[in-house]
């Protein structure tokens, strides 16, 4: 190798030093950028090809439930004064082609009867629900719901569960009633049902889990609010009088748990819709003022109105770690009632706060998605 050679190559090898050192920086910075605007513009494009709709059901990780949530967060109540409830006149009517499907109940409950095999389900009356409407009020812009319900009965509500049995012409009822695209719009045959779900917390911080009975006819044996209660045309409309549902709940409170009002607070979070079955739900949480969970399981040992209605009562500590690990443990996550999960959910969110909540729930789901990687 020449002299000009070597001088050639000690100056090339300063200049690409010279060079690294400079730019290396601003290169890695320029190609971080690219990288960045890149992936920007495909999840752009991938946004306006699969847009979400603006009526999610909740979820939590992997689960996934069919509760619509459609007023309420959990962070603010929804005040007493804030529900207007009208009952309007004319009793629900099935559609011709479902009618005898009601009537195939009757005759199956009054043979049962006869024979005396089982107990017959009794025909309660019940409201079905016309329609909920929400409005925000002029200055401070709280809550306004209005429920429009219309009577109706057990009977008529077991035929408008079959959304997916056969018509004559071979469509269903939720293919030719519902939209799943406008989960709101549907007749009020298709919706006779409407229930408080409670999330009660004892004094010591435990939110009571119940799991519903085998012997009940809707949901038996799925994991649950701490109290559920339908709303009832016999008992909660007194006289000519709407049903008022914080009255509904203090009933459910009492009947289910044996907790009378004054032991109590009570706040109402949210109207939800399961859109699979077309179930209503006031969701609630009530705060026990005293009594503790050792305290709550004495009393109901010593007699509770409708005891039957459940098999079993847990208690969680009411954080929202432990509240979110209980929801999604494999052997409990799809034994959920439709409703519950978002209910304790909103219930956290009205004592923890949203942020506080939602960082728990995604360090869960966090943590269960490693241990479960290979």
């Amino acid at each position: 190798m020449s002299g000009i050679d070597l001088g050639n190559g000690i100056v090339g090898a300063i200049l690409g030093v010279v060079f690294a050192t400079l730019f290396q920086q601003w290169t890695q910075d320029l190609w971080f950028k690219a990288r960045r605007r890149s992936a920007g513009v495909v999840r752009s494009l991938t946004y306006r090809q699969e847009q979400g709709r603006a009526w999610d059901t909740f979820s939590l990780g992997p689960l996934h439930t069919p509760a619509l949530i459609v007023e309420g967060d959990g962070d603010r109540a929804i005040a007493p004064e804030s529900i207007h409830v009208q009952v309007l006149d004319g009793e629900v009517e099935l559609p011709e082609e479902m009618a005898g499907w009601r009537t195939e109940i009757e005759a199956e409950e009054a043979r049962a009867a006869e024979a005396g095999d089982r107990r017959p389900v009794w025909n309660g009356p019940r409201y079905a629900v016309e329609s909920v409407e929400i409005s925000r009020t002029a200055l401070d812009e709280q809550s306004e719901v209005h429920l429009r319900l219309r009577p109706t009965d057990y009977y008529t509500f077991l035929a408008a569960q079959q959304l997916d049995r056969r018509l004559a012409d071979g469509t269903t009822p939720r293919g030719r009633y519902l939209d799943p695209d406008a989960p709101l719009a549907s007749p009020a045959f298709l919706q006779c049902s409407f229930a408080v779900n409670i999330a009660v917390v004892t004094a010591d911080h435990l939110l009571v889990v119940s799991r519903r009975s085998s012997r009940v006819r809707m949901a038996p044996g799925l994991w649950n609010s701490s109290v559920n209660e339908g709303l009832s045309r016999h008992i909660d409309s007194s006289g000519r009088n709407a049903p008022d549902v914080h009255s509904v709940a203090r009933r459910g409170m009492r009947e289910e748990l044996s907790i009378e009002p004054h032991e109590y607070t009570l706040s109402l979070l949210a109207f939800v819709l399961d859109v699979e079955k077309r179930h209503w739900s006031a969701h609630f949480y009530a705060r026990l003022t005293e009594l503790t969970g050792d305290e709550l399981q004495a009393r109901m040992s010593r007699g509770v109105a409708d005891r039957w209605e459940h098999d079993t009562i847990e208690y969680v500590p009411f954080r929202s770690a432990d509240v979110t690990r209980h929801l999604l443990a494999p052997e409990r996550r799809h034994g959920w009632a439709p409703l519950a999960p978002s209910l304790f959910h909103l219930a956290l969110v009205h004592v923890h706060g949203r942020a506080s909540v939602e960082r728990a729930e995604a360090q869960v789901v966090r943590r269960m998605q490693r241990s479960t990687r290979p």
